[in-house]
């Protein structure tokens, strides 16, 4: 068997990325036992206030997210933390070489309906060794990222990881404590029958999207000439973690419900990772029309819509922006 610890041994670029790696895997087994606690760790419910993004935080949202911080910023290697929680980046050791992004807890408001939640992460490099970080740091294209990935708690604990050219996955081993490698080479088929998206936003959203969404549910009837299935988890990293496993294709959309924001999902802790991911597994990744890891950030918790998955539907959801586009 392989150990995510010899696994980052032969594989990591260098010892510091595979230190800052395991620092958050640790802390991602601590976060698995409390959720299989439950109600009995006192981790359900409301936090009773709000994060950056002005929405509510649940009890686990803030424990996840102050358990990652804290041993993050133990880290000799890692000079700065940003999270999808909090309003700033924070320095953590001016010498390290290391930037880490995360969303503490993916799709939190399944923990109160023992759903599946995860945590997802960034890696990108320092610059400016010997001096504390700031928020421009972080302003990194998705290009940069030296490694990303997630964990997936649900019926067992998974950790998606590229830390390389290619997307590697294991599984946690509630016996012995340990990462095991399950599959060394994740490939997404290029073509799929499975689409995940929040239809209830379909008034909202561009024509191209509605058109695409619109030929999948007319099936063998439609142009498209085969049925679709829809699946939805209402927590991207599941959502990922489906299309990792069997292929298929995510979209949180650009709509015009809030016109302040371009999309629903933050480009710097899940559109990023998931996208290098989901590309190093042979899939695609777009905001409906540009490349997402070629977009240069201009704010940490800048939002972008998001089409990933399989490439020939995230081509084809290009395409229809492109032809609407010309008109």
């Amino acid at each position: 068997m392989t150990t995510l610890a010899h696994y980052l041994n032969n594989h990591a670029s260098d010892p510091a990325l595979s230190d800052v790696i395991t620092t958050i895997t640790d802390v991602g087994k601590t976060i698995s036992q409390l959720l299989r606690k439950g109600a009995l760790a006192d981790i359900l419910g409301e936090a009773g206030n709000q994060n950056v993004q002005g929405e509510d935080q649940k009890k686990l949202d803030v424990l996840a997210n102050d358990l990652l911080l804290d041993a993050l910023s133990k880290n000799a290697h890692c000079a700065g933390v940003a999270s999808e929680e909090l309003d700033n980046a924070t320095p953590a050791n001016a010498d390290g070489s290391l930037l880490v992004l995360f969303d503490p807890l993916d799709g939190s408001s399944n923990i109160d309906i023992n759903m599946a939640v995860g945590t997802i992460f960034s890696i990108l490099p320092y610059q400016r060794q010997g001096q504390n970080s700031e928020n421009s740091d972080f302003l990194q294209a998705g290009n940069q990222q030296l490694a990303a990935g997630y964990l997936l708690y649900g019926t067992s604990t998974m950790l998606a990881l590229t830390v390389a050219d290619n997307v590697v996955m294991f599984s946690l081993d509630p016996d012995s404590g340990d990462y095991i490698l399950i599959n060394d080479n994740v490939q997404i088929d290029a073509d799929t029958s499975e689409y995940a998206v929040n239809s209830s936003n379909y008034r909202y959203w561009l024509a191209p999207m509605q058109q695409y969404i619109d030929e999948l549910i007319a099936g063998e009837v439609g142009v498209r000439g085969r049925d679709f299935n829809t699946r939805w988890v209402a927590a991207m990293v599941g959502d990922v973690h489906r299309i990792l496993c069997r292929g298929g294709l995510f979209t949180y959309p650009f709509d015009t419900k809030y016109a302040h924001k371009a999309g629903k999902l933050r480009l710097m802790y899940e559109a990023n990772p998931m996208s290098l991911l989901i590309e190093r597994a042979g899939g695609g990744a777009t905001d409906a029309v540009n490349r997402i890891l070629d977009i240069e950030p201009t704010d940490i918790h800048q939002r972008v819509p998001v089409v990933l998955g399989s490439k020939n539907e995230v081509n084809y959801v290009r395409d229809l922006h492109l032809q609407h586009a010309d008109k």
